[in-house]
């Protein structure tokens, strides 16, 4: 049977191609039902105000960091978006004395336009975000070594490369209105996908890769960092893969009710912890990852009942 066509993008996939049957039971949990769907190997975690969620992601930072040694390095794989967390990353390092001269940060993502990363010129950079929110902050005599700072490139093969003989404690995301992490979107509904979504087995084969953006990610960036001017939101970027995403030892998306909206993130929540995986949804592929957390700022998770404006 044919699934439903996108009602946002039609010849995409995403959420809105599901059965209704779980877009209406995700509608319908409250928060305490949420936080009634951790799991073995999934937990939810809720944050009474910005300060306490913001603090305890830039923390995750630190204890990551705080494990590497010259002989069995340590990094963290970090997302723009949300960014609050950055700044605080740095004056927690300056302040405790923390040397990060054994320690590695991979970026999620970049912009590419006509087959190439953007520079550290272009406004939306995000390897540009990441110097100037958190690691031009941090005191010379403490700062990570440049090299050990990788930011994925059109050609992904030294990015892939520097994951090898570095562990990743922990990789950190937001989610987007598609219900992506880093940008790994849905995909066109074209070719062999057209009547059916890759598999969760072929779409967590992929790589570090250039991928087209959704329509959807596209205008949520140009809202959310660009002033809702479209035109300067790139049509494609290099995204870390699921392959990379599983060398993680755990996977912590932080849900601050910026990005995404309160169905999108009762859906999500919903389908890791009932093992619904389906890659019209790629957050939901997470369901197949052995130890994910899903972190909430209360005042963030609303509510889907119908309210006019």
């Amino acid at each position: 049977m044919i699934r439903p066509y996108s009602k946002l993008a039609p010849d995409w996939w995403d959420y809105t191609t599901l059965d209704k049957e779980i877009l209406d039971d995700a509608a319908k949990l409250s928060a305490e039902d949420m936080l009634g769907l951790s799991r073995d190997g999934f937990k939810v975690v809720f944050y009474d105000t910005p300060d306490d969620f913001y603090c305890a992601e830039a923390l995750e930072y630190i204890e990551a960091w705080k494990q590497s040694t010259p002989d069995n390095p340590v990094g963290i794989c970090g997302p723009i978006g949300p960014t609050e967390q950055l700044p605080l990353v740095a004056r927690i390092v300056n302040a405790v004395g923390l040397n990060l001269k054994d320690s590695h940060f991979w970026g999620m993502d970049e912009w590419v336009v006509d087959g190439k990363e953007v520079s550290e010129d272009h406004p939306l950079s995000f390897a540009k975000a990441d110097r100037e929110l958190c690691f031009d902050k941090i005191m010379p005599e403490l700062a990570m070594p440049r090299e050990n700072t990788h930011f994925p490139k059109a050609d992904p093969s030294d990015y892939i490369m520097s994951w090898d003989g570095v562990r990743c404690a922990v990789m950190q995301g937001g989610q987007g209105d598609i219900k992506h992490w880093a940008f790994n979107d849905p995909v066109k509904r074209d070719g062999v996908y057209r009547d059916q979504p890759p598999t969760p087995e072929e779409y967590l084969k992929l790589s570090t890769r250039v991928v087209d953006l959704h329509p959807l990610t596209i205008m949520q960036n140009a809202r959310t960092s660009g002033g809702g001017k479209v035109d300067l939101v790139p049509s494609q970027a290099v995204t870390v893969g699921p392959a990379q995403t599983w060398r993680a030892e755990k996977v912590s998306i932080w849900h601050a009710g910026n990005h995404d909206n309160p169905f999108g993130q009762r859906l999500t929540t919903l389908m890791i912890a009932k093992r619904i995986a389906d890659s019209a949804v790629p957050m939901s592929l997470l369901a197949l990852h052995p130890n994910v957390q899903f972190n909430f700022y209360r005042g963030g998770v609303g509510t889907c009942e119908v309210s006019m404006h």
